[in-house]
């Protein structure tokens, strides 16, 4: 069992932090509140993903596939790579145009501003009007 891996889940009792699942009727497993878009009743089969395989062991499942994440984390690194290869900044924004983008950076407008503001959160870009500044730690 790896991270991304569809899995049978057998919800079991809620908690103030979500549901506990059975994992391919083997593991044990968290489906949290915010991954959750439907009702769900104890007992319920349903298929889901596993999201994260924590150091301990503990094993935290989603009930959409995680590809999303993935494709954002990969197009994230190919804008921190830009931004080293042009000593740290990026004549880009999201108000740039998408035939720009996609002519710069091979992507869509819509990944790169999911991908910049993902950066941003992590406090590894800095935004202004004209560019974006890869921060120094």
């Amino acid at each position: 069992m790896k991270e991304g891996d569809k899995v049978s889940l057998i919800i079991g009792k809620e908690s103030p932090l979500g549901f506990s699942v059975l994992i391919n009727e083997e593991r044990e497993g968290l489906l949290y509140h915010n991954e959750i878009f439907q009702e769900l009743t104890e007992g319920q089969k349903i298929d889901g993903y596993i999201k994260k395989i924590r150091e301990d062991e503990r094993i935290d499942v989603a009930l959409q596939a995680q590809k999303f994440k993935q494709v954002i984390d990969s197009i994230s690194q190919r804008i921190l790579k830009e931004l080293d290869t042009s000593e740290g900044i990026l004549d880009l924004t999201d108000k740039s145009s998408p035939e720009e983008i996609k002519s710069r950076l091979q992507m869509s407008k819509k990944n790169f501003k999911k991908a910049i503001g993902n950066l941003y959160k992590q406090k590894l870009i800095k935004i202004d009007d004209n560019s974006i500044y890869l921060l120094k730690k």
